[in-house]
């Protein structure tokens, strides 16, 4: 599978969250990354379903949705109408995550499992039949801007010893940079979230930089 770039817009101007996507997307970006806090499950609030709902007329790119919100079940629903292409859910989440999954495809999505640092990766071993992205964070959940922790790349090599054939991409969140793409990718990543690393500079031709620096670095790897 070749490698995606998905942009957080955690990083974006929210003022101007139309010409962000917009610029974005003519940047060079595969999917668009939509962290979801709720002040609960992590120690930041963000956005909801009628902001995502409000972006999708605006890109027709795949909408990578992260939920770090305590339940979940319940907004299912809410964020698919939204648009969301893929759900995403943690782990630690809630008690039943298999019937997240489950509800999440039903819905027609794509569905992701999402481990937190300091959670083995054994927790997901029986949801691999269920899911279509592990996402593994790179750093503790909650605020953008973090730095990177360099102990979860041997995670994504178990997990993706795990995943064996099946189709099932990783994604990383959580400090990413052209510096440590390379090292990401030869684990096994093959879907690189980063917001600060694309979003700085403000313009769109710093985020076509951005986002070039990214794909070159992975790309170097898979050559």
């Amino acid at each position: 599978m070749s490698v995606l770039i998905a942009p957080s817009m955690l990083s974006s101007d929210f003022a101007r969250m139309a010409d962000e996507l917009r610029a974005i997307e003519r940047a060079g970006a595969d999917w668009i990354h939509l962290d979801v806090m709720d002040g609960h499950f992590v120690p930041n609030i963000t956005f909801g379903p009628p902001i995502i709902k409000a972006m999708r007329p605006h890109t027709a790119k795949t909408f990578d949705v992260h939920l770090m919100i305590e339940p979940v079940d319940p907004f299912l629903q809410a964020f698919a109408d939204a648009g969301a292409d893929v759900i995403s859910v943690h782990v630690e989440a809630g008690r039943h995550v298999h019937r997240s999954l489950q509800a999440i495809r039903g819905l027609g999505k794509q569905a992701g499992v999402v481990l937190n640092p300091g959670t083995p990766e054994d927790s997901i071993a029986y949801l691999l039949d269920q899911v279509d992205l592990v996402l593994l964070m790179t750093v503790n959940p909650g605020f953008g801007g973090q730095a990177f922790i360099p102990a979860v790349v041997e995670k994504v090599r178990r997990v993706k010893a795990m995943i064996g054939d099946r189709p099932i991409r990783i994604e990383i969140d959580g400090g990413v940079t052209a510096e440590n793409a390379g090292v990401l990718v030869a684990a096994g990543a093959d879907v690189l979230v980063a917001g600060t690393a694309v979003f700085k500079g403000g313009t769109e031709d710093a985020y076509r930089s951005n986002i070039a620096a990214l794909r070159a670095a992975a790309e170097a790897q898979r050559a």
